[in-house]
């Protein structure tokens, strides 16, 4: 441990571990977002103890993950299908994107804001 001398008084100079800087996703910063804001003793904790980009990360790489495998399964059981893609652009687009937000809203309930 490290000292600094203020005063005459030796004080520790009292900082988190180091954490990797990782590049984070859309859902790693609502994550960061959500717990600064209302879980801040939950933030606190990770942070002090290094883990806040660990999680962060695995939080973005799960949501990711999960949106796409939602999405897919949505698709498949609206019928929006390639075939729809090629007949009827428009009303293919304005389904996915549908399916898209509901995906997320699940995400985001799940993951992010638990």
């Amino acid at each position: 441990m490290t000292y600094t001398m203020k005063g005459g008084y030796r004080l520790p100079d009292l900082l988190p571990p180091q954490e990797p800087e990782t590049a984070l996703g859309k859902y790693g910063l609502l994550r960061r977002k959500y717990l600064k804001e209302h879980r801040k003793v939950l933030f606190t904790n990770l942070l002090t103890s290094g883990k806040l980009n660990e999680h962060l990360s695995e939080i973005d790489r799960t949501a990711k993950q999960r949106m796409e495998q939602l999405v897919t399964e949505m698709a498949q059981a609206e019928g929006v299908t390639e075939e729809l893609k090629a007949a009827d652009p428009m009303k293919w687009v304005g389904l996915m994107n549908n399916l898209r937000n509901a995906a997320e809203e699940t995400v985001l309930a799940e993951l992010i804001y638990s």
